[in-house]
């Protein structure tokens, strides 16, 4: 309410004499103090980018003063002016500031964000070049300060927009802080752009600069960008702006997408202005530019390519894993036995499969609950996975139901091994387990029906065991 109180009354002020100055400067300072009160209510540790800020905004804010002073007392207003120092040093300390919330809030370095931003930097960083930089004749001995002053401006507006693009690009805690700080650094991009396009303009912006309620306005600009700062450092989240964000990888929105695009798009757009003008006066400084943009799409390409092989290779593996215990699912064993059999058989090896059943689940999670019998389940698949020799498969088959692979084990090993698992259950549990070795001709779904029927004998005579489903002649030879 007061920074908008404050805009309105710098409308009405009149033209001519000290109060424009004055209210400026204030309301600079005022959002500088509004800073500092928010960021004393901050942690230690999560101050220093505010306290930049602060000192970016009141070296802008003074640079009013100091120009208004020097222009009327002293008539110094060609390039460089005393105040310019103080005008510049917003954007080191801005950017500064960003640099340190872009590290907190990702820890970890972000290449497709860095990427991103590189493009849009590159993209808008011609058009600076061309329209702003280039023109500048440093020809002239005498106005070198002059000139690298002039440069100066639009190479900190360029090193701005890059911090400012790479914080939108992470993630993390996007409230109203986050947004206020983000609207303030646009407001001073923006301003400094309208400056451009005047001075492009020749007499039409002299013109335009003159008109009073035009430079208010644009005055106005620079204003709201002082005190947006402030207005974000007194919100009671803006601790949240610095808080690390998770590690998930940026986003490529629709948003973002037509940004890069446009962004992309920058250079062939100057290259075929300067040729419909019938010159093309920073050919090389297009070519430059188009080269690496292409790199950074390319860039950009192979790591949205990495990013998709990498999801890919997780929705494999969750495919084929039990969200629960982590072990591998029905649809894995059901590819891996034919497999072991196959093996078997190439091998001439016995091979033995088992199918577990917890004993009495349902009264365990009647008793204790579904959060308990989860429990039990992950801590029970753990302990007899590390009961089982290195080269056996557990695997859940569904509800309190696993199945366990035996590889080169006949019955008589099928058993010592089992029977160390059922010693490991935990909880005081147990289980109750049918055992079937290969007769080297069934199949897998005729293996694993014998061992469930080993299984059901083996609950019908009292749970707690193994039962061993009857042998032909080749498991007879295997045991």
């Amino acid at each position: 309410m007061v920074a908008v109180l404050a805009l309105i009354t710098y409308q009405f002020l009149p033209e001519g004499g000290w109060w424009p100055t004055v209210m400026q400067v204030a309301i600079g300072w005022t959002g500088v103090a509004a800073i500092l009160i928010g960021a004393h209510r901050m942690p230690r540790r999560d101050r220093l980018p505010w306290w930049l800020f602060a000192a970016g905004v009141f070296s802008n804010a003074t640079g009013i003063g100091v120009a208004a002073v020097a222009a009327e007392r002293y008539g110094l207003v060609d390039l460089p002016t005393p105040a310019d120092p103080f005008f510049l040093g917003l954007y080191p300390a801005c950017a500064a500031g960003l640099i340190v919330l872009i590290r907190r809030r990702n820890p970890r370095r972000d290449w497709a964000a860095l990427v991103d931003a590189a493009t849009i930097t590159t993209g808008f960083g011609l058009l600076a070049w061309v329209y702003v930089i280039a023109p500048v004749n440093l020809g002239d001995p005498m106005d070198r300060a002059a000139h690298a002053t002039q440069v100066a401006y639009p190479i900190g507006d360029v090193l701005l927009l890059a911090a400012t693009t790479r914080l939108l690009r992470s993630g993390g805690s996007r409230g109203a802080p986050f947004w206020w700080l983000t609207g303030s650094l646009a407001a001073f991009l923006i301003g400094d752009s309208a400056w451009v396009i005047l001075d492009n303009l020749g007499d039409t912006g002299t013109v335009l600069i003159g008109t009073p309620w035009f430079s208010r306005a644009l005055e106005s600009v620079f204003l709201v960008a002082f005190l947006l700062f402030g207005v974000a450092a007194l919100h009671p989240g803006a601790r949240a702006v610095a808080g690390p964000t998770d590690a998930r990888p940026a986003s490529l929105g629709t948003g973002l997408l037509t940004l890069l695009t446009g962004a992309s798009l920058i250079a062939p757009a100057v290259l075929a202005a300067q040729t419909a003008s019938g010159t093309v006066s920073d050919g090389w400084s297009i070519a430059f530019c188009s080269a690496t943009l292409f790199l950074l799409v390319v860039a950009r390409m192979a790591l949205l390519i990495r990013e998709v092989e990498t999801q890919a290779r997780q929705v494999r593996a969750l495919a084929r894993s039990d969200e629960l215990t982590g072990l591998p699912n029905r649809r894995a064993w059901n590819d891996e036995l034919p497999r072991a059999l196959e093996r078997a058989r190439r091998d001439g090896l016995p091979v033995a499969v088992a199918i577990l059943d917890l004993d009495h689940f349902k009264s365990y999670n009647d008793t204790y609950g579904h959060p308990a019998g989860d429990r039990l389940l992950k801590e029970a698949s753990a302990a007899w996975h590390a009961a089982l020799r290195d080269v056996d498969v557990i695997a859940r088959y569904g509800g309190e139901e696993f199945v366990v692979l035996l590889p080169a084990a006949g019955a008589g090993d099928g058993v010592r091994v089992l029977t160390r698992a059922l010693t490991a259950t935990p909880s005081g549990q147990t289980f109750s387990a049918g055992l079937a070795v290969w007769n080297s001709t069934e199949t897998s779904d005729e293996l694993l029906t014998r061992a469930d029927t080993a299984l059901y004998a083996a609950k019908a005579a009292g749970r707690n065991r193994i039962e061993v489903a009857p042998n032909d002649r080749a498991g007879a030879a295997a045991a």
